[in-house]
């Protein structure tokens, strides 16, 4: 069930939907998010713009995102040999029954 909802983010608001109440819940954490790094940046950078401040958020999430994946992917490749190793292993003890 759609609902609309109400976040703000740089003091402005924004109605969006949110499908579920999950995806409603990670909407309003998401926004909660962008402002408390948004205020940090503010107190760091004074002076910059709003636009600059956000341009500097989106950027951070975006590296912070990759970095993520890029973990994800090496974690597969070492679940993958892991996974092998295990069968090998098992395989050598089955042939030594």
């Amino acid at each position: 069930m759609e609902q609309k909802i109400t976040i703000k983010i740089a003091e402005r608001s924004y109605v969006l939907k949110a499908s579920t109440p999950e995806n409603e819940q990670l909407i309003r954490l998401a926004a909660e998010d962008v402002n408390k790094k948004l205020n940090a940046y503010m107190t760091s950078f004074p002076g910059k713009s709003t636009e600059d401040i956000l341009s500097f958020v989106a950027l951070n999430e975006c590296v912070s995102r990759l970095a993520f994946q890029k973990k994800m992917e090496l974690d597969q490749e070492a679940l993958a040999r892991l996974v092998a190793e295990t069968g090998s292993y098992l395989a050598g003890t089955e042939k030594k029954k």
